[in-house]
């Protein structure tokens, strides 16, 4: 029995040790990636995640914001190349409808600006 105990306490000791090294002595520094190095699989996703978001509100403000918050250029240059990865990598038609449709808010939303009203 005092063997059982022993070979415990042992083993929550060595626990302890390992939490207070990792917590206090050598913890890890955060390391915040800039956006443009996300791989294209993440960027795909996370304007998948927009579109849907865009799909719900039809907000294209909002989205617009959410897009530029990844600070990766031209938000219609962004979604035109995630379109492109997802069709390559066979994601499902809706999803793929989704990003079409926030693909045409963007490029409305775009043409709009660039051709001022007489």
């Amino acid at each position: 029995m005092a063997r059982w105990f022993l070979f415990l306490l042992a083993i929550l000791m060595g626990a302890a040790l390992v939490v207070a090294y990792a917590w206090q002595i050598n913890p890890d520094e955060p390391i915040n990636a800039a956006p443009e190095s996300l791989r294209i699989d993440y960027k795909t996703d996370y304007v998948l995640m927009v579109a849907e978001i865009y799909h719900q509100d039809g907000d294209i403000d909002q989205t617009l914001k959410r897009l530029t918050d990844l600070e990766i250029g031209s938000p219609l240059e962004l979604v035109d190349e995630v379109i492109r990865f997802a069709e390559q990598e066979g994601y499902k038609h809706d999803d793929l409808v989704k990003m079409w449709a926030l693909r045409d808010g963007i490029a409305r939303v775009t043409l709009d600006v660039e051709q001022p009203s007489s």
